[in-house]
């Protein structure tokens, strides 16, 4: 107590006049310290090309695990190069081993090769088999997934390579490229699908042949077998660019005639952002507390409109990814997910 009192009094002391008088101030709030941004898990790589032996960039992550892990093909979106984020945390998450490739890149810059061409159907082929060269991949669950120009890449690769996937989740996809470049009146994206034809498919019988080739609903026949879940948010076309008939015709085109959407169903919801009166509701934790305001399902195949506007929902995809093995019947019943939706503006 001696020792403590001297000390007491010789702050006391070196304080300003008046300062021992008043109360100490409550300690600052310690502030929250900003996240640093997580670096980027997986690195960029080139590949070769089946098509024309050329080296093709992606970006890849590889699972952790030594034991043969699942394959997740990711695609950009139209305007997009490849593209990794919202999905290779994914990949961290589930280890499994991740690829985007660029498939000729964006549709906007102009490139013939590039919208659906055999050159960019051949790089995600050659993408898979690159990947099953490099590391242990499960070959009955290499998966598919894209939005917006993904998932029109997704559903053509659904349609014309359907030997490869384990399963497909295309999101707020194009499926008919003359149908959407005459949506945008030949305007905007519509002319980038001109000059990519080299041609107005409207009135150019070649360029609507070639625009044919490159819709997945000249190929999603072949797709019938295959578990393939198609989404779109029910305001997409109206905020966003491509309205959700694109999903549904592409729905309409893998299931039995008596299994289809009727068309006056799609033209009301197309028009008024709603489901028709008397819908039924559903219920799926996949989607969080997102509405689902439509579902239709037939053996494999599976279209959602949910509420949205052009977005993608990645951690919902991978839950029901995962889910799916090759060659069995699709799994619709999966696990919760948060619903978060992803803006593809692009």
């Amino acid at each position: 107590m001696k020792t403590v009192l001297p000390l007491l009094a010789a702050l006391l002391l070196a304080l300003p006049a008046g300062a021992a008088e008043k109360a100490a101030p409550a300690p600052a709030k310690a502030a929250k310290k900003a996240k640093a941004p997580q670096p980027f898990p997986g690195r960029e790589v080139t590949y070769p090309c089946s098509y024309d032996n050329s080296e093709q960039k992606a970006l890849v992550y590889v699972a952790k695990a030594a034991t043969p892990r699942p394959l997740v093909v990711v695609l950009h979106t139209w305007s997009c190069n490849y593209q990794a984020k919202g999905y290779f945390p994914l990949a961290v998450k589930y280890d499994c081993h991740m690829i985007a490739p660029n498939f000729r890149g964006p549709n906007s810059a102009g490139n013939p090769l590039s919208m659906g061409s055999d050159a960019a159907v051949a790089d995600i082929v050659s993408a898979v088999e690159w990947m099953k060269k490099q590391c242990a991949v499960d070959p009955e669950r290499i998966y598919l997934t894209g939005g917006s120009g993904g998932g029109h890449m997704a559903l053509l690769m659904a349609g014309r390579h359907p030997e490869i996937w384990a399963a497909v989740s295309a999101w707020c996809p194009i499926s008919d490229l003359k149908a959407w470049c005459t949506f945008h009146n030949g305007k905007g994206y519509g002319a980038q699908i001109i000059r990519n034809l080299k041609g107005d498919p409207r009135t150019d019988a070649k360029a609507a042949e070639e625009a044919a080739k490159r819709s997945p609903l000249t190929w999603l026949a072949r797709a019938r077998d295959l578990p393939l879940d198609i989404a779109t948010g029910i305001h997409d076309g109206h905020k966003g660019s491509v309205p959700i008939s694109e999903a549904l015709n592409a729905y309409n085109v893998v299931v039995p005639p008596a299994d289809r959407v009727p068309a006056d169903v799609i033209a009301f919801m197309v028009k008024n952002e709603k489901a028709p009166e008397g819908t039924p509701s559903f219920a799926d934790p996949s989607y969080g507390k997102r509405k689902i305001h439509y579902r239709k399902s037939s053996g494999n195949t599976r279209v959602t409109i949910f509420e949205g506007g052009h977005n993608i929902l990645s951690g919902t995809a991978f839950v029901w990814l995962m889910k799916q093995r090759k060659g069995k019947p699709a799994v619709w019943q999966t696990g919760a997910a948060s619903g978060k939706a992803e803006a593809l503006t692009k």
